[in-house]
């Protein structure tokens, strides 16, 4: 038992990966044991149980909650996705909410107009959302190419852009004036449901959380096994290296922010291909698309780790419905998020931390006093 715990730390200790792994969970239960401070000032009765109650949403109401959970974390995956594939190449996508955004709009233009497409509505106005997200990431792409433009400048304007122009759509095309509010999609351009509803009673769930399982996949296979994503990468740990490489560093910089941006604009369709929920015609600029960027910094910007955050997050907004039973707010789960961000923003730190106490535990196990380089 001593020899496999030796082992175990000295396995742990000399991944960074594995560093990198344990830094996000420890962001995550700072988190938690911070939101369980702020609950014990408000009600110190219920804090405990609420805090259960808030981690373990998804079983609290059996597969409704379940299926619950992964209706409201298909988008956030997505989001989240998006910015982690822009920080993969070496670009910060903060425009993913305006990419949302005009993808949204296009994929419900799509489905209240286009009802002659029939059976495949709902695929068109899928594919319109991702070639709209991917033109409004294309943007910043270009300017960061041709003219050395920061792309967290151009991609916040544009989020604005996006907001007043998705408002100007839905006010003049798309308002039911009768409801005094936007339209919704015809039931041809809805998310199909196929068999969900049998094992996920009365719940809202739809193919949306394949779909996003489905882009995952995808690119973490760009990513890991492909040329064109060694490219990307390359051209973002440096665009002079690439050039003399051979590679076409202009072209990849806009290529990272048009995949970047369509896998926005999908998450975009799938918030609002659904039956009951409607565009806001107000100005509003989507909260999902920003906390893509703490799911990103969490699942550390890679794939498989964003689609776990993805999944934690929509635990955590799915436990925070059940909260005024013990008459807290859910405003709590933000300020939960809010911690881990902060956090998960200071990943080196906790890093270090851990490899301290990785090193002081190896000593103590290894009773010869040989040493584990730590990398």
């Amino acid at each position: 038992m001593k020899n496999f715990w030796k082992k175990t730390l000295e396995s742990m200790a000399a991944s960074p990966t594995r560093i990198r792994a344990a830094s996000s969970v420890l962001a995550v239960v700072f988190g938690l044991v911070v939101a369980l401070i702020v609950m014990l000032f408000i009600n110190p009765v219920q804090a405990v149980p609420a805090l259960g109650t808030m981690v373990t949403g998804p079983f609290q109401e059996g597969l409704y909650s379940m299926g619950e959970m992964l209706r409201r974390s298909a988008p956030i995956i997505l989001t989240g996705l998006s910015v982690a594939f822009a920080f993969r190449t070496g670009l910060f996508n903060i425009g993913a909410t305006g990419q949302m955004t005009m993808g949204a709009v296009t994929a419900l233009y799509i489905g209240v107009n286009w009802t002659f497409l029939g059976s495949f509505h709902w695929v068109v106005a899928l594919l319109g959302a991702l070639v709209a997200g991917a033109l409004w990431g294309a943007i910043p792409g270009i300017l960061k190419a041709f003219r050395n433009i920061h792309e967290v400048v151009t991609s916040i304007m544009l989020n604005y852009v996006a907001m007043y122009f998705a408002a100007l759509v839905l006010n003049n095309w798309l308002f039911d004036y009768q409801a005094s509010r936007a339209m919704l999609p015809a039931r041809t351009a809805q998310l199909p449901i196929l068999f969900l509803q049998d094992i996920f009673p009365r719940s809202s769930i739809n193919i949306g959380i394949f779909i996003a399982i489905l882009i995952v996949a995808v690119i973490h296979i760009v990513l890991k096994r492909t040329t064109f994503g060694y490219e990307l990468k390359a051209t973002g740990y440096s665009k002079d290296a690439a050039r003399y490489a051979g590679m076409n560093e202009k072209r990849n910089i806009v290529l990272s922010m048009m995949i970047a941006g369509a896998i926005a604009g999908i998450a975009g369709a799938i918030m609002f291909l659904v039956p009951r929920r409607r565009m806001p015609t107000e100005h509003v600029l989507f909260e999902e698309g920003f906390t893509g960027i703490a799911i990103a910094l969490l699942g550390l910007s890679a794939p498989i780790g964003v689609f776990v955050a993805g999944i934690f997050y929509g635990s955590l907004i799915q436990g925070g419905t059940y909260l005024q039973l013990y008459d807290f707010r859910p405003e709590i789960i933000d300020i939960t998020v809010a911690v881990i961000i902060y956090f998960s923003a200071l990943s080196l730190f906790l890093q270090s931390l851990i490899r301290a106490f990785l090193k002081k535990r190896i000593e103590k196990e290894i009773e010869t006093g040989g040493e584990v380089e730590l990398k």
